[in-house]
């Protein structure tokens, strides 16, 4: 038995589970005299929209033209038979083809003022006995009675083409309640869809205010971050965080997953690490143990966060961080020589009984440092090369001499030249730069 109507997406016959094949009329034959004349009727009179306009080799380059109705459900196809052919004699004839519409009378008016022949005005039709429809699908008459009045009932014209090809238009009184219920459907899910991406705009706005809004001023280094979504929310995340005593944290992460669901990890992170952040200076360890405890307990099975977190001492020119299963970050010395951050623990969200190694490195004059997220390392050209390592550290080296958010903006133009089509990655950068 045929699947219900509900199983279809918008009344297609495209089916999500690919359970049937897909099948549809291709279009019905109309045989013409005047491919231009024909054209010109049922697009400009009947305002039908032209599908393809081609011709057949195989036929001796015989003009095809297809034409279907404004919901395009259903197309025809013009052509005109040899004049010695069976086909030519059928020119003029009743098609069997009926168009439904929800309202014959407006279609009647409309296309009359268009030019249309209507040989009678539409009439109004009922049936005495209405069809009731079995669970099998099979269609018998329905008893009637008093108590049960006729509910099938419709108006009926017929009109004719420049060639006197013949159709029927109908309307049903179920067709038009069909039709409204249709368009409430529609009214609602664009309504749906309206407020969604209201809401989606209202969280994007949300999310951009999570990333810092100033940047807490050091003696010894310069510095910059910058996020690019790939969506209107994500889940990559930077922030500069004021520790006191002339110390910044720096931090970077990237979230499982996308979209609003990775936004709202990326959410719970930030909150984790800015309300504990006054024991970062003195216990960085059990900073991140805290964040992990809290991440593991938040956030469902499977979640994880990978995470950055450097302690910047602006008086020591110094550096101690915790490279939590995130990418190496890089340090381009003075000299280019390159110095990569590698991981000193495993990711957070995953093992409750966590811990971290907290390593240390010294800023001298000149250095520059880079954070970063995989979307412009693993951002893919079209012969499917990825950015990389080596081309991050040669855009880097090669705008160092600009300002830290020029030289942002320059990398990450880079990378969106070397892949300019669809961004499927949010791209994450952070630099700090080493003044003398």
């Amino acid at each position: 038995m045929a699947d219900s109507p509900q199983e279809w997406v918008d009344g297609s016959a495209v089916r999500l589970d690919r359970q049937d094949p897909y099948l549809r009329l291709q279009s019905i034959t109309i045989y013409v005299r005047d491919l231009d004349r024909s054209l010109s009727f049922y697009v400009d009179q009947l305002g039908f929209q032209l599908v393809f306009d081609a011709r057949d080799k195989e036929f001796a380059g015989r003009r095809f033209v297809t034409v279907a109705p404004p919901d395009g459900t259903a197309n025809l196809t013009l052509t005109v038979p040899e004049r010695d052919s069976e086909q030519y004699k059928l020119i003029g004839r009743s098609t069997q083809i009926t168009f439904v519409t929800e309202d014959v009378l407006a279609k009647f008016r409309e296309w009359s003022a268009r030019g249309v022949r209507f040989p009678f005005a539409p009439r109004l039709k009922r049936l005495k006995y209405p069809v009731a429809v079995r669970a099998s699908g099979a269609g018998e008459p329905a008893a009637q009675s008093e108590d049960h009045p006729p509910i099938w009932g419709g108006v009926f014209a017929r009109f004719r083409d420049p060639d006197g090809n013949s159709f029927s238009l109908v309307s049903f009184d179920e067709v038009t309640h069909a039709v409204e219920a249709q368009r409430r459907a529609i009214a609602e899910k664009l309504e749906a869809e309206r407020r969604a991406a209201q809401e989606l705009d209202i969280a994007k706005q949300v999310q951009a205010r999570l990333f810092p809004q100033t940047l807490p001023p050091l003696k010894t280094l310069e510095y910059a971050g910058i996020c690019r979504q790939a969506r209107q929310v994500g889940g990559d995340y930077y922030d500069f965080l004021d520790l006191g005593s002339e110390r910044l944290g720096f931090v970077i992460g990237d979230i499982s997953g996308k979209g609003i669901a990775a936004a709202l990890l990326m959410a719970n992170l930030q909150a984790n690490l800015r309300s504990q952040s006054a024991i970062a200076v003195d216990q960085p360890e059990r900073l991140l143990r805290s964040v992990n405890q809290l991440f593991c307990d938040n956030t469902t099975n499977g979640a994880f966060a990978t995470l950055f977190f450097a302690e910047y001492n602006d008086a020591a020119r110094r550096l101690r961080y915790a490279n939590c299963g995130h990418l190496p970050a890089l340090l381009i010395r003075a000299d280019n020589s390159l110095a990569r951050l590698e991981s000193t623990a495993t990711v957070l969200g995953v093992f409750k009984k966590w811990d971290c190694e907290i390593s240390e490195v010294e800023m001298s004059p000149g250095d520059m440092l880079a954070l970063y997220t995989d979307g412009i390392t693993e951002s893919f050209n079209d012969a499917g090369e990825e950015f990389g390592e080596e081309r991050l550290v040669a855009a880097l080296c090669r705008h160092q001499a600009l300002c830290s958010g020029d030289l942002l903006s320059a990398v990450v133009d880079e990378v969106q030249r070397f892949s300019p089509r669809e961004q499927h990655d949010d791209i994450t950068l952070i630099v700090a730069k080493a003044s003398f």
